[in-house]
């Protein structure tokens, strides 16, 4: 006879609650109380005849045994997620949900996305543009891009490209009464910064020897776009990842200021469910989101 299957409910809980190694972020993920999912993995701790996670005073630790538990059930519940999605989805045609970061959507890939159209008339891609962290079954979502170390347990990750950081600004400001020809000149200038960048003024500095400047004046944008949208209209200098302001040097709305860049240890990746790129409509865009950055990638 095979053996009794643990609840789903409970598997569900544990996994959410291994994920966010915090049962009050499973609660409001799952929008159930911490109580509930508190009970549901004490009773498949019970079931298990184990303890699952330690309960230390102001934390949550996974055991050794629920660390390896912990993936078994993501990879079980992803499978699960993937073949309901394929009896409810039966045709290959129709739309795509691409989830990304706000930055990467308007730099990067709504300026290139004709050409996707062009060669697959037949799929529409719906953009999902958050920082948040994707639940590709919760949020119905068929690929992501998302920017970070290529560490997505339980999915599917590709390199798609890297990039780098320097300095821009409008061309104006290589002009006037004090002209941007040297990173001494910034002291004239207002920096613009962007929040949680991995490169920050200070990082930037530091590389190029300049003393002098402080790294924490001007003002502070939630995302790199507005202190893109700032440095074209002249209000200040920005660091710029490559990647995502082509457009912009290409135009000449904005030029790149200095030689030095410093490469970004953190990357953009395809993420994905790992039996999502069986599907036909996946495995195309993910093929042309790599032809796209290939250039890239060559440089």
């Amino acid at each position: 006879m095979t053996e009794r299957l643990p609840p789903l409910n409970a598997l569900r809980d544990f996994e959410a609650a291994a994920r966010h190694l915090s049962f009050t972020k499973a609660a409001e993920e799952l929008h159930v109380t911490h109580g509930a999912v508190s009970r549901q993995v004490k009773s498949l701790e019970d079931y298990l005849g184990l303890p699952l996670f330690r309960r230390l005073n102001r934390a949550l630790r996974l055991t050794d045994e629920g660390q390896a538990y912990a993936r078994s059930v993501r990879e079980l519940l992803d499978s699960l997620a993937e073949a309901t999605r394929r009896l409810r989805t039966p045709r290959e045609t129709g739309g795509l949900t691409v989830s990304t970061t706000y930055s990467f959507t308007s730099g990067w890939l709504v300026p290139r996305l004709g050409r996707f159209r062009a060669l697959h008339p037949d799929i529409d891609v719906r953009l999902q543009a958050n920082d948040q962290v994707v639940e590709f079954a919760r949020d119905n979502v068929d690929l992501a891009i998302r920017y970070g170390r290529g560490n997505y347990p339980g999915l599917a990750a590709e390199r798609l490209m890297g990039d780098d950081y320097t300095p821009v600004s409008n061309p104006a400001l290589l002009k006037g009464k004090h002209p941007l020809r040297k990173p001494a000149d910034l002291k004239y200038h207002v920096l613009l910064h962007e929040e949680g960048n991995e490169v920050d003024w200070r990082i930037w500095l530091m590389a190029a020897g300049v003393q002098g400047v402080d790294a924490t004046r001007g003002p502070v944008f939630s995302h790199s776009t507005m202190a893109i949208q700032a440095a074209i209209r002249g209000e200040g200098v920005a660091l710029g990842r490559t990647a995502l302001i082509e457009e912009e040097l290409a135009s000449g709305q904005l030029v790149r200021l200095f030689d030095l860049r410093l490469d970004a240890v953190m990357a953009y990746y395809i993420v994905c469910p790992p039996r999502a790129l069986e599907r036909p409509k996946v495995r195309a865009f993910r093929d042309w989101l790599l032809e796209e950055a290939s250039p890239v990638l060559k440089t």
